[in-house]
């Protein structure tokens, strides 16, 4: 069993969902170097879900008199959001990470416990806030298993070799199990009934209900062949001043 490792909205050894409304987005978000390879596809939601978005809690604006006792209080749970939005989705740089996200996992822990909501998004650093991420929490995280024939078998390929060379072919075989004829059905002895043990694992007896499946059709592969940048540029002045002589007295 490997443990689910901490992330801007999860502690370390609790498993929440990552995703983003585009797919270059995650892959942004995966961080990739060059050479590598990223499997993307897309998931259907299968229920209803409640979701924050923290980019709106940045237009929430308080009206009223300052004469009103509970003013004050409202400004300040505005400002708090205000805060708060802009602490979710900042940048962090990778050796900050295990002390800046106590924060946010803490957030995530109260929305999710407290606030009873199923999820966040909040927008993608990765891209410069021109797109947006979804995390699900932990009890609305759990993908709809794949329901394929007992007994089936699956392999795969990566690639493909012609005369010209090798060159990437992704393809996944389902051999699937031939159906009982009805002959065979008749001629089975109907007292000769096969009991197999069950032996149940609590440990991953998941009993949340899926709030997504994946779409098989949609997986694609993507091969990182470069990175690009879009950066600020700032120049680096320099000055020099003379020193006074000291005087003696």
């Amino acid at each position: 069993m490997v443990a689910a490792s901490a992330g801007r909205m999860n502690a370390h050894g609790i498993s929440v969902f990552y995703g983003a409304v585009e797919p270059m987005t995650a892959l942004a978000e995966a961080r990739p170097p060059v050479g590598s390879k990223v499997a993307i596809a897309k998931f259907t939601i299968e229920r209803a879900l409640w979701l924050l978005d923290v980019e709106a809690l940045k237009s929430v604006t308080i009206s009223g008199s300052i004469f009103d006792p509970d003013y004050i209080g409202r400004i300040q749970r505005a400002n708090f959001l205000e805060i708060l939005s802009g602490r979710i989705s900042r940048p962090i740089m990778p050796n900050e990470e295990a002390v800046e996200y106590l924060a946010t996992q803490a957030v995530a822990d109260y929305m999710a416990t407290e606030a009873k909501l199923d999820g966040i998004v909040f927008p993608s650093v990765q891209v410069g806030h021109a797109s947006s991420n979804v995390v699900l929490f932990h009890h609305s995280s759990r993908v709809e298993e794949i329901q394929l024939p007992k007994g089936t078998e699956i392999t795969a390929s990566l690639e493909q070799h012609d005369s010209d060379g090798v060159y990437p072919d992704y393809h996944v075989w389902e051999d699937v199990p031939s159906t009982p004829t009805q002959a065979t059905l008749s001629e089975a002895n109907p007292f000769d009934l096969p009991i197999t043990p069950v032996n149940y694992d609590y440990e991953f007896f998941d009993l949340r209900q899926p709030s997504l499946k994946i779409d098989l059709d949609s997986v694609t592969v993507y091969h990182i062949k470069a990175v690009s940048f879009n950066v600020d540029e700032y120049p680096v002045n320099r000055s020099r001043t003379v020193k006074p002589e000291s005087s003696i007295i």
